[in-house]
This record gives C-alpha cells, sequence and structure tokens, in this order.
C-alpha cells in the first residue's frame, strides 16, 4: 500500500514539471518566463527558436526559471489551452510568436489580467489588453536589403523565392525582396531576373520535404539563389543548396528571420547562405522579458519596427558578401533610415 502511494505520489508531481526543468521557482515570488510554439517546432532554426532564445537568454540572466509549451494543434482552442497550461503553472510571462495566436491572446488577456502576453506578427486589430504588447515588424525593409545584397552577389542571373503560409508577414517578406533586386538593377548595373512560377507558396512552416522538392525544381530550372522564408520548410529549401554547393552548382540560399548563416554549413568552413532577411524576433523577445521580469513592461501597446530601429535588415557580418557589398547595402539602408527610400508592403506591380 505504501508503495502504490509513493507510486501515485510521484506520478502527480510529475505533472507540475515541464521539458526544460521543475517550477521550483513557482512559490517563490520570482517571475517565470514561458513561450508557446506556433505550428513549427523549437528547433525550427527560425521563428520559434529564434524568440524562445530571447526568453532562455533573459531568464539566464536573471536566474529565472523558463520553459515553452508546443500546443497539440494550431487551433485557437490549442494555443489557448497551452497558455492557460503555462498560467496554471505559475508562469506570468508568456510570448506567442506568429499571427495564429491573435484570438486566442485576445481571450487570453482578458482570462488572466496579471498575465504579461506578447504577440510577434500580430497587432491584435481586435483590441490590445493593458497586459499586451503587440510587436510587428516592416518585413519589406529586411526583404529588401537581402533582396538588394543578392543582386549585388550575383550580377546576372535568376532568382526565386519560396514562402510558407501565404500571410502578410511572408508577403512583405517577398515584395520587399522584389523591391530590393528590382533597386540594383535600376541603380546598380544588375540583370537580375525574376520568373513569376518561381515565387511560390508552399502553405506551410513545417514541411522540410516539401520544401526541398520546390528547390530542386527551382534550381533545375536555373535559378541560381531562392529566398526561403518559410520556417522549416525553408531550411528545405536550405539544405539543398547546401547539397548543391557541395556538388560544385554555383547555387545559393538566402536565409529568413534570423541570421541562417550556421544552417546553410557545410561541414568545411563554408555555408550555402548567401545572407539572411532578418528581423529581430531574438531582441524583442528578450527586452519584453526582461521588461517584465524588471517591471517595465508598458502593455497596451502596438509596436513597429524596421530598419530605422535597427530591428530589421541583413546580419552585421556576411562572409559570403564582399565588404564592398556590404558597404553599398549599408548605404542604401541609410536611405529607409531618413526616408528618402520607402519600400512599399504591397505588392503593386510585384509578381503577386
Amino acid at each position: 500500500m505504501k508503495k502504490t502511494l509513493a507510486v501515485l505520489l510521484m506520478a502527480v508531481l510529475s505533472l507540475a514539471v515541464f521539458a526544460s526543468g521543475s517550477n521550483e521557482s513557482a512559490g517563490s515570488g520570482e517571475l517565470m518566463l514561458g513561450m508557446v510554439t506556433d505550428s513549427g517546432t523549437i528547433d525550427d532554426r527560425s521563428f520559434n527558436q529564434g524568440t524562445y532564445e530571447g526568453v532562455a537568454q533573459a531568464a539566464e540572466e536573471l536566474g529565472l526559471q523558463c520553459t515553452y509549451l508546443r500546443p497539440s494543434g494550431t487551433t485557437t482552442t490549442d494555443y489557448l489551452t497551452a497558455i492557460s497550461d503555462l498560467y496554471d503553472n505559475g508562469y506570468r510571462f508568456i510570448a506567442c510568436p506568429g499571427y495564429l495566436f491573435a484570438e486566442a491572446v485576445s481571450q487570453a488577456q482578458e482570462m488572466y489580467p496579471d498575465l504579461m502576453l506578447i504577440i510577434i506578427d500580430d497587432a491584435l486589430a481586435s483590441g490590445i489588453g493593458e497586459n499586451t504588447v503587440a510587436i510587428t515588424f516592416k518585413e519589406q525593409e529586411a526583404g529588401f536589403m537581402a533582396g538588394l545584397a543578392t543582386a549585388l552577389k550575383l550580377q546576372t542571373g535568376d532568382v526565386g523565392f519560396v514562402g510558407g503560409l501565404e500571410i502578410p508577414a511572408v508577403q512583405k517578406f517577398n515584395w520587399g525582396f522584389q523591391q530590393g533586386v528590382t533597386y540594383a538593377n535600376e541603380n546598380f548595373g544588375t540583370t537580375i531576373s525574376m520568373d513569376p512560377s518561381n515565387f511560390v507558396y508552399q502553405g506551410s512552416f513545417a514541411d522540410l520535404a516539401g520544401g526541398q522538392q520546390l528547390a530542386v525544381a527551382m534550381y533545375d530550372k536555373g535559378v541560381d539563389a531562392i529566398f526561403a522564408a518559410a520556417g522549416g520548410t525553408g531550411v528545405g529549401v536550405i539544405n539543398e543548396a547546401k547539397n548543391r554547393r557541395l556538388a560544385g552548382e554555383d547555387v545559393w540560399a538566402v536565409g529568413v528571420d534570423v541570421d541562417q548563416y550556421s544552417v546553410g554549413d557545410m561541414g568545411n568552413g563554408e555555408s550555402c547562405i548567401l545572407t539572411s532577411a532578418m528581423k529581430d524576433v531574438t531582441g524583442v523577445a528578450y527586452d519584453q522579458a526582461m521588461a517584465a521580469a524588471n517591471g517595465t513592461f508598458e502593455g497596451g501597446r502596438h509596436i513597429v519596427l524596421g530598419v530605422a530601429e535597427g530591428r530589421a535588415g541583413i546580419p552585421a557580418t556576411n562572409p559570403n558578401l564582399t565588404p564592398e557589398i556590404e558597404e553599398t547595402v549599408a548605404s542604401v539602408a541609410e536611405l529607409i533610415k531618413n526616408g528618402t527610400l520607402v519600400v512599399q508592403d504591397t505588392a503593386d506591380g510585384l509578381i503577386p
């Protein structure tokens, strides 16, 4: 009987433990930092991973408990259940990366007024609660910088695009990339082609095989570089570029969200990543987690970030770009910062 009770007690205790560690700080009064993943995985080497790394960095620096949950699905109920599970286990800061969280966050901010929430990539048009910060980026500016750098690197040839879901954030990456290529053609003498058939949306952020299949088709048609704005699906594009470069083909992939140079590592000290169109998801997740922990969290706000704020663009260091290309891209970035050059967030005149 005693043995049975012991087993039952351990089972009950285990329900209060998450993958990253125990909840020993739950009763200490210290803030516990959490995150719920979107449709991808925590190791997608893109949006989810970048967001969690920001939260985890804040937790590590402050000695706080930190964990994440992956929902059982991608419905509002699935997301809200995951948020509620974290809340019930003592987490009072939760990061939600992706527009799919919009309805769940809208409901959670009403259900849990003492919960500090951030949603990345959605402006919460239905209303931002006093305990919520909504963060969006000017993806078109990051895409522009990457398109410009790609054109300057290639000088001539063809480029393509593989998106995940056809949602505003991914569309803006696409549209900005096209504008960057066009700007290079018109102002720096490059001759880069963009065939509409090579600009596609795969329909998922978590289909590595599907992304690789699209890359195979494009590279076989002669595309020289593919901008992959597709999370885990984009890793499939990167893998195909890596395989082809190792086989001697001069093709490239362009990363997204975070600096994906390491994702394209070919094991010989080189990478197939020409550059990456970045938005600082890690930085904003870190900043908001730190603010929550330090008592300076300001809810009820929609924050829009781009090149001018230093939160969008390409990496500071791009091993596959020459210093001259980096200087040219930086000079054009200054035009965006001072308003001389405006990157459109629509598809007017572009490949839809």
